[in-house]
């Protein structure tokens, strides 16, 4: 997966400095940028975020903690709170309210239930705050990708930790009940074209 990770940002890093180069825009009345991160594994998105940032790290896996450590020593323009051992669809230790902005990067894919974890992005974010999201999607229903998207979904599943091929994630982000949705589907330049099509973007309360 650490790996799978570093590969993943340079080839997308672009991207990334494009969807995350507005998170100054949501600073809230602290004048701090107070920042969440879901599934936040090896810390690979920390060189995205802007000096002085409050970042607070999610993950259900204990196993990322010793790379986060690295990835935060590398990242000093951060300000690390805490990290906490929850999923996304569950974050009781996050306060209501208390967030400028949500960010999740290729999580969706793999939780239990978006319609859960997208309720406690709106439950923890003030109003006014953005929820910023990276995913990979099913394709057209009518290409060759989404044909071999369902033949290797199974397998798939299994080898990357319950990563979905084929979910439509817009049309949970669609109806999560945000005042506004800004939404772009992509091709991501990715070696394996089972997960070029992408989705990116940001919510708002």
């Amino acid at each position: 997966m650490l790996r799978f990770t570093e590969r993943y940002n340079e080839q997308m890093a672009s991207k990334k400095r494009e969807l995350f180069s507005n998170l100054q825009d949501f600073v809230g009345p602290s004048g701090k940028l107070s920042l969440l991160e879901l599934g936040c594994g090896t810390g690979a998105n920390f060189k995205f975020y802007p000096p002085g940032c409050s970042v607070t790290c999610s993950d259900p896996n204990p196993n990322f903690e010793k790379f986060l450590i690295k990835s935060m020593a590398e990242n000093r323009h951060l300000q690390f709170e805490r990290f906490l051992l929850a999923s996304g669809e569950n974050m009781p230790q996050v306060a209501d309210g208390s967030m400028d902005v949500v960010v999740c990067t290729l999580v969706l894919c793999s939780v239990e239930s978006q319609e859960r974890i997208l309720q406690e992005v709106r439950r923890v974010l003030r109003p006014g705050g953005a929820f910023f999201f990276l995913e990979h999607v099913a394709a057209e229903s009518s290409t060759w990708t989404y044909f071999w998207q369902q033949i290797l979904h199974p397998f798939w599943y299994l080898l990357f930790d319950r990563c979905h091929l084929t979910r439509e994630s817009w049309k949970a982000l669609e109806g999560a009940s945000f005042s506004k949705v800004k939404l772009q589907h992509f091709q991501a330049p990715l070696s394996w074209k089972v997960v070029c099509p992408h989705i990116c973007g940001y919510t708002v309360k």
